[in-house]
């Protein structure tokens, strides 16, 4: 299976993923956007930013890429550049179903996604990526879980996930609010036929939530994929947003080490020995270029105990988040 490729390899570098949120679409919740990327929002700027950035994760040594329905066009534009790299056949490839992109591809949008985990969801958005990647799909993710959601019981969707299991894709979610522990939980008891329907779990954990971390080490103890996302916590804990007190412990360790804020912010992640793969958000080349530099920091016992105290309280966190706008 592909995802095992990612279990197994004895890379470091191989520890990370490059996920397109942030490229796929003109509008996202990361702060700094007006400075990361250019005023002209194209469809086209987008994909040669995007196509740029893949180009860079791949010749790094990044073998994990991580998309969705619901980023705009970062399907497309992933298939794309599958087409011009015919070198990148050991790339695996993730993608998740469960929100329609509703923005046309404006910033300001009033909605920019909806949410809908029903089996005619399902039907359609697999249909759509399957247009998209064809057998280039190698995990298909419920976007956004929560403990709340039918998808955690729908039967009859469990059935239609089962079938794409059959076929060779992974079957997964990620996980969203400050309930994901339960939300993980409940994944992990799902089954058909008596054979556990998720291969994968993907979840929000940092060092300001890492709330899901027990659950999580569960999951990989359950021979299940771990996938890290938002480790940089929508931006806020790169060099230049981390600058209040509520970080300043990250900023000396950041001194200490040589290394930059983001890189200290992912080694902390890749430190828990049940992360199979953290994902980059990258939306400039320099700063898929300073996260991958964790992949090389190791973290002492005393400065990961000093980043521990950064936790905030999860429903806190997840308010916070609620809050940022798309830009």
């Amino acid at each position: 299976m592909p995802l095992q490729r990612l279990n197994t390899s004895a890379s470091p570098i191989a520890r990370f993923g490059l996920g397109l949120a942030a490229v796929g679409r003109p509008g996202y919740i990361n702060v700094g956007r007006k400075a990361d990327l250019p005023a002209d929002r194209s469809v086209d700027t987008m994909r040669a930013r995007a196509h740029q950035l893949l180009d860079t994760a791949y010749d790094r040594g990044v073998r994990y890429i991580d998309a969705a329905r619901s980023y705009g066009r970062a399907e497309e534009f992933l298939a794309t550049w599958l087409r011009t790299r015919p070198d990148a056949r050991d790339v695996v490839i993730g993608s998740k179903w469960g929100y329609t992109y509703t923005a046309d591809w404006r910033t300001d949008a009033e909605v920019h996604e909806v949410k809908e985990h029903s089996t005619s969801a399902y039907d359609r958005q697999l249909a759509e990526t399957r247009a998209l990647l064809g057998s280039r799909l190698d995990l298909y993710q419920i976007h956004s879980v929560t403990q709340d959601s039918p998808a955690l019981t729908d039967r009859a969707l469990h059935d239609r996930l089962a079938t794409l299991a059959a076929e060779g894709v992974t079957i997964g979610l990620s996980t969203s609010g400050p309930g994901q522990a339960e939300a993980i939980r409940a994944a992990l008891a799902v089954t058909v036929a008596g054979e556990p329907l998720f291969g994968s779990v993907q979840a929000t954990y940092n060092v300001l939530e890492p709330s899901a971390g027990e659950a999580l080490a569960e999951a990989h103890a359950a021979g299940r994929t771990v996938i890290v996302k938002e480790a940089m916590a929508n931006g806020r804990l790169a060099d230049r947003h981390a600058i209040g007190p509520d970080t300043a412990v990250l900023r000396e360790i950041a001194q200490e080490t040589g290394a930059s804020c983001d890189a200290v912010a992912l080694a902390m992640v890749t430190s828990r020995p049940w992360v199979n793969v953290v994902l980059s958000g990258a939306a400039t080349v320099d700063q898929l270029t300073s996260n991958l530099t964790a992949a090389d920091l190791r973290l002492r016992a005393d400065q990961l105990e000093r980043l521990a105290a950064l936790t905030q309280p999860a429903d806190g966190y997840w308010a916070h988040r609620s809050r940022l706008v798309w830009a």
